[in-house]
């Protein structure tokens, strides 16, 4: 029975931190598969369309992302183990984004159109996989959390309308 776990705040130091890298020996084991569970359960719940474990309190290199567009049918989250960001194209997109760890808070952050991922599945198998568009971006995001960084660290303040 998976969890709904409690989600880190902004402010709170987990979220400053590098995420170590889960190693071989946690992989396809029962810590990490339950883990990705209560992961995609938390993130489902908050209605989130991704999620860093240190936003659950765990600083370790594992995210989970909903590969959908707004508006578009739902497609099975897929976990993505110690992901590293092999190219990005320099064409960025300017998009909204918010964040389960920055609640009511939402903003606009330059992606790049395009990256090329490469990660391990929960068993280590490895994959390569290029993104485009708002899956591209959801990754990206996702990525800056295992990196201690928030979205809000990289909105467009020019953006940003002065009261």
């Amino acid at each position: 029975m998976s969890a709904i776990l409690a989600v880190a705040q902004r402010g709170e130091v987990i979220l400053t931190l590098k995420a170590a890298s889960v190693v071989e020996s946690e992989l396809n084991s029962s810590w990490l598969n339950e883990l990705a569970e209560d992961m995609q359960t938390t993130m489902i719940e908050r209605n989130g369309v991704g999620i860093a474990a240190p936003q659950v309190y765990v600083s370790k290199r594992i995210i989970i992302v909903a590969l959908r567009y707004p508006d578009a049918p739902e497609i099975d989250a897929v976990v993505m183990v110690n992901p590293e960001i092999l190219e990005q194209s320099e064409s960025t997109i300017l998009g909204e984004e918010g964040c389960l760890s920055v609640p009511n808070e939402r903003g606009q952050v330059a992606r790049s159109e395009m990256i090329k991922l490469r990660y391990l599945t929960l068993q280590g198998e490895s994959v390569e996989a290029v993104f485009h568009g708002f899956p591209a971006r959801i990754v990206q995001h996702e990525v800056d959390h295992l990196n201690g960084v928030l979205f809000v660290e990289k909105m467009d303040l020019s953006l940003i309308e002065s009261l």
